[in-house]
């Protein structure tokens, strides 16, 4: 799954200008004849570490579970466990 997000990330930088080019003309015909993956709306976010697609931190790019195990274990810079 995260190979493929990675290339859905791809095509979509591929054809970014393209797209614009296409929407500014109003041209939905050429919209549709581009790539399903080009198009950012299906981009989604993912744990970089886990691939985990639910409870994304996008401060850090990780999930809440990774986050705590890291902060847990002082591996995130600035970030420690609360305790009172």
């Amino acid at each position: 799954m995260k190979a493929r997000e990675v290339k859905r990330a791809k095509m979509c930088a591929k054809y970014a200008e393209k797209r614009k080019a296409l929407k500014e003309a109003g041209d939905w015909e050429g919209l549709q004849k581009l790539p399903k993956n080009a198009s950012p709306v299906r981009q989604h976010n993912r744990c970089s570490i886990t691939g985990r697609p639910k409870g994304y931190m996008r401060i850090f790019g990780i999930s809440r579970i990774q986050f705590r195990e890291m902060a847990s274990n002082g591996l995130i810079p600035g970030v420690r466990k609360a305790s009172w």
